[in-house]
């Protein structure tokens, strides 16, 4: 059934992540929510695309083991340094700090700007994450027939939300956390809204539709090895399910699930380039 599920093309970044936990967790790693967004969609059954900036470090991950599976045509290859995070967070799994450096990534917008005009009836996600020029790439795709969903990131929502909010009534789907979704709701009238994912970490997610609550669904209870990546672990494997027609609960339940089992193991290692 999968392979007649159209595309998914997820705008954002893949970065080299340095993540930090006050119980020494952690460590280095790759991250980017284009990656985890992809990953997740594709092992739920939907082919899907990072539609990203990869520097010379990261030239290799194409051809490497478990990324393979990616559909890596929509990649821009870069000279420089890929993106780089570097993420502290509390003992409860919030974020207390991110230190970023952008590198090849600051041509994203040119990039992402480039693919939507060559695919304009694609199906999009849109990762609101800085350095992305959030209105020109969300303003395209309001001038195409493109279908697309958006999320965010706490440290820069505010100021990606208030970017976003003419086109958020247009958008399929937005994933937000609770604070995002206080954000969100300063800043645009939720009931225009067609669907919300509103996550709460171990707490109940809820999906709302035109501000009314329509499912929900508690996560499985999982120890905690690395929440960075939860939530794009969520809404890729949400949005897998949703365009088979699986029901919205269905989709939540699934989706929390991933979500899930993602924090409960060892994070993605950076894999070494091949040699010869």
């Amino acid at each position: 059934m999968g392979e007649h599920v159209e595309r998914l093309d997820v705008i954002g970044n893949i970065s080299r992540d340095l993540t930090r936990y006050p119980d020494h967790r952690g460590g280095a790693r790759l991250g980017g929510a284009a990656l985890f967004v992809s990953l997740a969609a594709t092992k739920a059954g939907r082919r899907a695309t990072p539609v990203c900036v990869l520097g010379d470090d990261l030239a290799h991950l194409p051809g490497a083991p478990g990324l393979d599976a990616l559909d890596w045509s929509a990649r821009l290859q870069a000279e420089g340094t890929s993106t780089t995070f570097d993420l502290e967070y509390d003992l409860q799994g919030e974020l207390v700090e991110a230190r970023t450096d952008y590198g090849v990534a600051e041509a994203l917008t040119e990039h992402a700007l480039g693919h939507v005009s060559t695919y304009p009836h694609a199906t999009f996600h849109v990762c609101c994450r800085r350095p992305l020029d959030v209105e020109a790439v969300l303003g395209r795709l309001a001038e195409t027939t493109a279908q697309f969903s958006v999320d965010f990131f706490l440290p820069s929502a505010e100021a990606m939300i208030h970017a976003a909010a003419p086109w958020l009534p247009a958008a399929t789907t937005l994933f937000v956390n609770a604070a995002e979704y206080r954000l969100l709701d300063q800043a645009v009238d939720c009931d225009t809204l067609s669907e919300v994912v509103v996550t709460d970490g171990p707490r109940a997610a809820v999906v709302r539709a035109f501000g009314r609550q329509v499912a929900s669904a508690v996560p499985p209870p999982h120890p905690a090895h690395e929440v960075s990546g939860a939530g794009d672990t969520l809404a890729g494997t949400y949005l897998a399910h949703r365009s088979r027609g699986t029901t919205t609960a269905r989709a939540l339940a699934e989706a929390t699930a991933a979500a899930a089992r993602y924090v409960a193991v060892p994070s993605l290692p950076i894999p070494a380039p091949r040699h010869g």
